[in-house]
């Protein structure tokens, strides 16, 4: 099997001004994540135009989305900026793409676009993928990330993704990890160098109040989504995920990219 080094990356969509926007991915960037990471809905940032400042005020870190929700665009409209951006951030974009969020009809209306049933997504996410990697551009078509919660989309991500980011409920324990993994490895031609991602909602043992309400007024012992303890503990908790769930990207929103930060002093590249 293949190693699978460890990264982190910090997922933002809102600041203040421009000025807390560039510095919050420099920030990201000085903490050695390995990426700077927004997501794609009408309430947060344009995702590939804030990025593209967030490309201007750094030098290293790579930039992503996370993820751009297939129906709200062109294939080709996308694939163009996609080029665009990846020229300008000098190569260090990675493009993260998803088939819409439970909620992203809603969007797709107020931008004009269709939303389609859940066979029309999988054909634009195929559509969008077919010309991304065929748009001409002066290097190689950016790294892929697919989000998947169902198993219609975790074999379709195994086939055609780079890392297949885990889209799971807040109130998945560590052993329900188990089966998604397997849907994946059995979906794969090449499950070695595949990259399996996870996010992380709360770091510390004080829980944001949105997620207590979402999981129904408490949150278990063993949430794959909420991290405790000392770093040395967490990043302990990190390794078991890994040895056995081979998941070893791990996202985390940027209010706790400070408290994780300790983590992935240990860990990244390891």
């Amino acid at each position: 099997m293949a190693d699978r080094l460890f990264r982190f990356g910090v997922v933002a969509g809102r600041a203040e001004d421009s000025g807390h926007w560039t510095g919050l991915a420099r920030r990201a960037e000085d903490l050695g994540y390995a990426t700077f990471l927004t997501p794609d809905t009408l309430n947060t940032l344009p995702p590939l135009m804030s990025l593209s400042a967030a490309a201007a005020a750094t030098t290293s870190i790579g930039l992503g989305t996370f993820v751009l929700a297939a129906p709200y665009r062109r294939p080709e409209q996308l694939a163009w900026e996609v080029a665009g951006l990846s020229f300008l951030s000098g190569g260090r974009f990675e493009l993260g793409l998803g088939a819409g969020r439970p909620d992203a009809r809603e969007d797709a209306a107020r931008l004009g676009m269709p939303y389609g049933s859940a066979d029309q997504r999988i054909r634009q996410l195929e559509e969008v993928i077919r010309h991304t990697r065929k748009w001409p551009g002066t290097g190689p078509a950016p790294r892929l990330l697919i989000a998947a919660s169902g198993a219609r989309m975790m074999g379709f991500a195994a086939r055609n993704a780079d890392t297949v980011a885990l889209g799971l409920p807040a109130s998945t324990p560590e052993d329900g990890l188990a089966e998604h993994v397997r849907l994946i490895r059995q979906a794969s031609d090449d499950f070695d160098t595949l990259e399996l991602s996870a996010g992380i909602h709360a770091v510390g043992d004080e829980v944001p109040p949105w997620l207590v309400q979402q999981l129904g007024g408490g949150v278990p012992e063993d949430s794959i989504a909420v991290l405790k303890g000392s770093p040395r503990q967490m990043a302990d908790r990190l390794l078991r995920r890994r040895d056995t769930h081979q998941i070893s990207y791990i996202t985390v929103n940027a209010m706790y990219a400070d408290h994780l930060a300790p983590v992935v002093q240990l860990l990244a590249g390891t």
